[in-house]
């Protein structure tokens, strides 16, 4: 059954429970990688996606916020804003970063909203891990109002993003395969045919994909490893040993080493395409 907007309700739902392990990793991700991933892409993807003073929006896979809290910034009115994540560990965080905003739980393949609630729709590096990207895509669309505008943000191929890259090759041939497609796992849309594709599939008849640069900032070797290997490989069901990790972490040094400063930071090129559609039936607004 789909669920009024919490404008509408006299009270939101709360949050699900999250375990602490949960949480912690919620808090890594904020604390580290949206400074030094992904925080740069939040207002691209906001302007991408045209947002106005007045404009309800939905931010779908929204992690801990970081899309959401830049819209509110431009909607005037942060109970404008609903975030929505599968994750209770994200939304967590994501609410004691910033409780006056909406955060829901939920799929992004059955969204739990009524049709043509929204005014605008937007999913930053969420759609690569969604179980039918096609699905979420017709989602996201569905619960847009004619005229609203949907900004979706992928990351582009591995071959543009050289530390991912050089990791993929390392974990390759130290830990296997399944260790190095893990790495791979976030590149899986990077093609732009991919993405039209896709696009086409969930019925958008006009649509236009950029390309964006820009820059991975890790203040040290270490924390990309603790994202990589400690964080993100464990998620997608592959443990390493510790002396395995090590081995890693010493050869990544070794490869990286043209892109670590005399600070110790590690800074390399990043880049995402940002998939923009009007909703049929009605003048953009």
């Amino acid at each position: 059954m789909k669920i009024a907007l919490p404008t509408d309700a006299p009270e939101a739902a709360g949050l699900p429970p999250a375990s602490m392990q949960e949480i912690n990793a919620a808090r890594f991700y904020e604390h580290s990688l949206l400074p030094a991933l992904f925080s740069q892409y939040a207002p691209r993807v906001v302007a991408a996606g045209g947002i106005r003073a007045g404009h309800r929006v939905l931010d779908v896979a929204c992690g801990t916020g970081v899309v959401s809290r830049e819209a509110a910034t431009v909607t005037g009115d942060a109970a404008l804003v609903t975030g929505i994540d599968i994750s209770p560990g994200m939304l967590t965080v994501a609410r004691d970063a910033c409780p006056t905003l909406d955060w829901r739980p939920g799929d992004a393949t059955d969204l739990p909203f009524a049709d043509a609630v929204f005014d605008r729709v937007v999913c930053q590096f969420g759609l690569m891990f969604f179980s039918d990207p096609v699905k979420a895509l017709e989602e996201m669309l569905r619960v847009l109002k004619p005229g609203g505008r949907i900004a979706v943000a992928v990351w582009d191929s591995i071959s543009t993003a050289p530390c991912s890259a050089g990791m993929y090759e390392v974990l390759e041939r130290m830990a296997g395969t399944r260790a190095a497609e893990a790495i791979r796992q976030p590149y899986r849309l990077g093609a732009i045919a991919q993405l039209e594709g896709l696009a086409q599939a969930a019925g958008m008849r006009e649509f236009e994909i950029r390309t964006h640069a820009g820059e991975a900032r890790f203040p040290d070797l270490r924390v990309l490893m603790d994202a990589e290997i400690r964080g993100w490989l464990p998620i997608m069901g592959v443990h390493l040993d510790e002396p395995l990790i090590e081995a890693i972490e010493a050869e990544c040094a070794r490869r990286f080493r043209d892109w670590i400063d005399t600070s110790g930071a590690l800074r390399t090129p990043t880049s995402a395409h940002i998939l923009v559609a009007v909703a049929d039936g009605g003048t953009e607004s």
